[in-house]
């Protein structure tokens, strides 16, 4: 696929998208309609024969989206860009490309730069820097600790004043449970969300993969899943304690989701995202000691990947985020223990998620909710919306389209991805964001 920018590129851009199945879930639109666009925002919604005839020639483009789906922008809750300090794994530029070719409007960068983003300085050269190069939109996520060292609290307030809308040490768990008590406090101050990355390092250890018998028969170090499933339960209870924001982070096992289901039912405020490779593969991934399939958390059981998917059907699950985690070929391309954690994963979301909809996991409303709205509800960054006077943050989806996945083709400077050569079905054929509208093609 290539992209292009139509010609009505910028903050003029004016559209008419015309016929195609209109689900927003913000308005309980879902149905075939029209979408009219001026001067890069949602000027209103058409869905019973279209109102919008006066506007065709002069300025407006009309786009035929007949058979298509038509969404609202993706928000991945989830994504490391690796700018500053990494630029040998992914740019802003490049991880925000990636971003827009999978139907993402919005993303939120984690802090495990270099430096580390846990001061305003480095919140504001990341926006900065976005400003001057992304694609879509970013929003960063700052460091709960100084360095994310585990040992002191970061400036949270000085970041969340600079622009930060959540914080986090993904990549680390925040080990120090008093750390994590402040953090939830200022979490309830600030009003944003405390991301927790659940592990218990000192269950998890070294371990590369889930620990169970295909573990033991590899020969490699396992990572039990109570380490997630303990850190889960701790910092829901952190969280009851303090009346903080808690959104648990790329949640993989039966365990934790049994944990969080039974939190929402006490109350608690809490969150919770999940990744595609979460309820697509298992650790048979791992089997021919396949790196591109080392995450962390691991890759678990069968048993695990259907409570991943029926914590995404009850609602226990909030969010589907990708983790998105480039890594330069050498860090892949070597013994397993050594290789770095991590997947690719903005340019193949979608139409992996979309098979929760071919399997009647989740409806295509509920897919949007989860992948949109929500996340943009948990952040409080009023996107994920079609609504008149929204930035026209638009996704135009051919469901029935397949595509080889190339690894190689791939807009991400990373191209760790499981999934290379595999077959999918759900193409994003255009994205509207920034006012700029993407044409993707084979």
């Amino acid at each position: 696929m290539k992209g292009s920018t139509g010609k009505d590129g910028g903050a003029g851009l004016n559209l008419i998208i015309r016929g195609g199945h209109i689900v927003d879930p913000s308005q309980g639109i879902d149905g075939i309609g029209d979408i009219l666009v001026e001067e890069g925002r949602v000027r209103g919604i058409e869905t019973e024969g279209s109102g919008f005839g006066a506007a065709e020639g002069g300025p407006y483009q009309v786009i035929d989206a007949s058979g298509m789906y038509v969404l609202p922008g993706l928000i991945d809750m989830h994504v490391h860009l690796r700018e500053p300090g990494f630029e040998h794994k992914e740019t802003i530029r490049t991880g925000t490309m990636a971003a827009v070719r999978g139907g993402f409007t919005s993303v939120c960068c984690m802090p495990n730069t270099k430096p580390v983003n846990d001061n305003e300085t480095v919140t504001e050269f990341i926006l900065r820097k976005a400003y001057a190069e992304s694609a879509c939109y970013i929003y960063p996520v700052g460091a709960v600790t100084k360095g994310q060292d585990g040992e002191e609290l970061a400036e949270m307030g000085m970041m969340r004043e600079a622009g930060c809308v959540a914080f986090s040490d993904d990549g680390r768990p925040v080990m120090n449970s008093l750390l994590m008590r402040r953090a939830l406090e200022y979490s309830k101050a600030f009003g944003v969300p405390i991301i927790s990355h659940a592990e218990d390092l000192s269950l998890s250890s070294s371990g590369v993969m889930n620990e169970g018998p295909l573990s033991v028969e590899l020969g490699l170090r396992g990572v039990p899943a109570e380490a997630e499933v303990i850190m889960i339960k701790r910092d829901i209870e952190l969280a009851g304690l303090t009346g903080g924001r808690l959104h648990v982070a790329h949640v993989s096992t039966a365990g934790g989701i049994d944990a969080l289901r039974e939190a929402k039912k006490r109350g608690i405020a809490v969150t919770a995202e999940t990744c595609p490779h979460y309820f697509t593969l298992t650790e048979e991934a791992v089997r021919d000691y396949n790196t591109d399939a080392k995450v962390n958390p691991p890759l678990r059981t069968e048993r695990d990947v259907e409570a991943v998917k029926e914590g995404l059907a009850d609602g226990t699950i909030d969010v589907i985020a990708t983790d998105h985690a480039p890594h330069h070929r050498d860090e892949k391309l070597c013994e397993f223990d050594r290789a770095a954690s991590g997947i690719s994963g903005l340019e193949t979301a979608l139409p992996l998620s979309l098979r929760l909809v071919e399997e009647g996991v989740l409806t295509m409303g509920q897919l949007v909710l989860k992948m949109a709205l929500t996340p943009a509800a948990i952040l409080g960054i009023g996107r994920g919306t079609l609504k008149a006077g929204a930035d026209a943050d638009i996704v135009i989806l051919d469901p029935r389209r397949e595509f080889r996945v190339e690894s190689e083709r791939l807009l991400s400077l990373g191209k760790n991805t499981p999934f290379d050569g595999w077959l999918l079905k759900g193409a994003v054929l255009m994205t509207v964001v920034k006012g700029r509208l993407y044409r993707w093609d084979d």
